[in-house]
């Protein structure tokens, strides 16, 4: 059976340009802020949040592309350049990350002057427009591996709009400078585990590992178990894009087999009770598997 679906991230991208919309504003405020505030905190999100837009404007342009028809040299279109995106993202933010957390411990030892005031009001305005974007971005990251990169990227950016504001309120209420790069080293820390986890998850596909929550082992219980199937090798299942889940099949005949039901039945289960759309079996006989197993002997 062959279905060739949208990908989860293109039925989602108008979510994804408004939450980049938002944060390019929050973007421009906190680094015009944190030049005339002083403040390490704020330039340290305001790059943070750079690091985040670029992400998510990857993720839109990779999008757009992959939507592009496919060709006779690229079957599968280039709904991969999707998963290309989110890795090169992964490893923007790890860079964003070493570079804040070093700018911070150096501020921590010699702290500037800091304009508490403009670092508390530009602040909460990010916390509110953080958690206006988390909302776009909810439904689908579950969904999309890009759309989960763009909601992790907004829900560090509210982790760091926080501590950015504790910052701010530290300052103003007790004058300790230090508080500003502490911001800035908390900030560059909440970064490096969702990057890791999206760098990881990334490669996995580009590397063609099980899809998360596909059970091989499940899967192929399913089929052994549907009516005139005898016997199931070469099971192999991958993800192309995030949202679409593909698996393929040696799948053996009993004597009675009926090619079409079998393949019907196969169809209805990858669809129904794993969620997978896309699905090739080749249909093979008892003699045609000895013949595999013979002709793979090596010849002399």
């Amino acid at each position: 059976m062959e279905h060739h679906s949208a990908s989860a991230a293109g039925q989602r991208w108008r979510r994804i340009a408004a939450a980049m919309a938002i944060g390019a504003g929050i973007f421009v405020i906190e680094v015009v802020a944190g030049i005339a505030s002083n403040s390490l905190a704020l330039l340290a999100d305001a790059g943070h949040i750079f690091a985040d837009v670029s992400g998510m404007a990857l993720s839109l342009a990779a999008i757009w592309v992959a939507a592009r028809p496919r060709t006779s040299a690229r079957t599968f279109g280039l709904y991969r350049l999707e998963i290309v995106a989110a890795t090169a993202n992964a490893i923007l933010l790890l860079g964003i990350a070493i570079v804040v957390v070093l700018e911070g411990f150096r501020r921590f030892l010699t702290p500037p002057d800091i304009e508490s005031g403009i670092v508390i009001v530009v602040a909460a305005l990010a916390l509110v427009g953080n958690l206006v974007s988390l909302r776009l971005l909810a439904e689908g990251r579950h969904k999309s591996l890009n759309v989960r990169a763009a909601y992790l990227e907004v829900a560090g950016d509210l982790l760091g709009a926080v501590a950015v504001l504790v910052a701010g309120v530290v300052i103003f209420a007790t004058g300790w400078a230090q508080a500003d790069a502490v911001a800035s080293i908390v900030i560059g820390i909440l970064i490096v585990p969702r990057a890791l986890t999206l760098l990881r998850d990334s490669i996995d596909i580009l590397l063609e590992a099980t899809p998360k929550g596909v059970d091989l082992d499940h899967v192929r219980r399913h089929i052994l178990e549907a009516t005139g199937v005898a016997d199931v090798h070469d099971l192999h299942a991958w993800t192309i894009t995030s949202g679409m889940n593909v698996v393929s099949a040696h799948v053996v005949l009993t004597p009675d087999g009926q090619p079409g039901e079998v393949l019907d039945e196969l169809g209805r289960c990858l669809t129904d009770d794993f969620d997978i759309s896309h699905s090739t079996f080749q249909l093979e006989t008892p003699d045609h598997v000895r013949w595999e197993a013979a002709s793979a002997q090596p010849r002399h």
